[in-house]
């Protein structure tokens, strides 16, 4: 728009008026290459400005055909409309520099290795024992949870970029874990179906990997991710879709992709013993996994009213608070029994049976 030699580049320089109503008859303007490329012969423009006058662009008018009755007060009207656009201008520069500003911000995560990662235990309900653990990103020194950062991420185009930094962090430490702890990395649909296969691949052990999909981001008919998950499966992989009952789409999620892991969103599983509907969910999910030959987690476990609830409602795994917090310590998200003291003494949840099959 400002290129030397164009219509507007004369204007912004006042080598031209903001009105011509002859293009082609005027010697100013009819050798501009422009006007003979797109057989022009009126314009009117005038500029759009910041609130610190400085230019952001031009709001114009042409037209194929002279137009002598054109003067320049006629051009109050382009002003007023270019005085309205002044406070897009002013929030278009703030939605720019915000934007940079996060993108730097992710850049330099990036730059220092990317995300550190904690692990949460994944615990058999009948015995306490954590069949798996999952990888949870946490950054150092951010104001924003992980959840914020990386969806701030996917918006600046970086979205990929630091789901795979975490997941490469997480699959370091499977040489350290016991050999029979699965280890669950997150990924959006977006990321499996784009490198993620050789990152699983590549670190040498993908059968001790379980890859979450999270139910937030719509699946629908996509072969892609599709053929990626049978890929993986073949390697061993084990898949699992994240946070079921979280949105809309999950049943059809479940349909497509047939994981072999239900990630109950907390959402069922917060007060699940004081609502009946939230328990024939539950039910229901177990009888879909069993049918789907899957197993379900019960995500966000945090009282022993709720660890019932779920056990009654024939769910085998769960994952939560009551049962063990995230931490940086290897050994402590893997080892140990992760029952409340009365249950794994003898109380409800002891004695449940164990759905038979692959573990997590």
């Amino acid at each position: 728009m400002r290129r030397g030699g164009s219509l507007y580049a004369k204007i912004l320089s006042g080598e031209l008026p903001s009105l011509l109503p002859d293009l082609r008859g005027d010697p100013r303007t009819s050798r501009v290459p422009v006007v003979g490329e797109l057989d022009l012969g009126s314009y009117a423009a005038t500029p759009v400005t910041d609130s610190e006058g400085r230019v952001y662009g031009m709001l114009g008018c042409l037209g194929r055909q002279p137009c002598l009755s054109l003067r320049q007060s006629d051009g109050g009207f382009l002003r007023l409309l270019a005085s309205f656009l002044t406070e897009f201008v002013i929030d278009l520069r703030r939605l720019w520099d915000a934007r940079t500003a996060v993108w730097r911000q992710i850049r330099d995560l990036l730059d220092q290795g990317g995300p550190r990662m904690f692990f949460q235990p994944v615990v058999e309900l009948a015995t306490g024992r954590t069949v798996g653990v999952e990888a949870l990103a946490r950054f150092a020194g951010v104001s924003q949870g992980p959840q914020d950062l990386f969806a701030a991420a996917a918006g600046v185009g970086l979205g990929l970029e630091l789901e795979t930094a975490a997941i490469r962090n997480a699959l370091r430490v499977l040489p350290d874990m016991p050999p029979d702890v699965i280890l669950a990395v997150n990924a959006s649909p977006a990321t499996v179906s784009d490198g993620l296969i050789d990152i699983i691949v590549g670190s040498g052990m993908p059968q001790r990997v379980a890859v979450e999909i999270t139910e937030h981001d719509y699946i629908g008919d996509d072969q892609a991710l599709l053929l990626a998950t049978e890929v993986l499966r073949g390697h061993g992989t084990h898949i699992a879709v994240d946070d079921v009952g979280s949105c809309y789409s999950g049943l059809e999620q479940l349909l497509q992709l047939r994981p072999e892991v239900i990630k109950m969103d907390y959402f069922i599983t917060h007060d699940i013993h004081r609502d009946p509907a939230r328990r024939a969910v539950a039910a229901g999910l177990t009888k879909i996994a069993a049918e789907i030959g899957g197993r379900v987690v019960a995500e966000g476990i945090e009282s022993s009213a709720e660890l019932d609830a779920v056990v009654e409602a024939g769910i085998t795994y769960g994952q939560g608070n009551l049962l063990g917090l995230p931490t940086a310590d290897l050994d402590e998200a893997c080892l140990g029994n992760r029952l409340p003291a009365a249950m794994a003494t003898g109380g409800q949840a002891h004695g449940v049976a164990v759905l038979h099959g692959p573990r997590l």
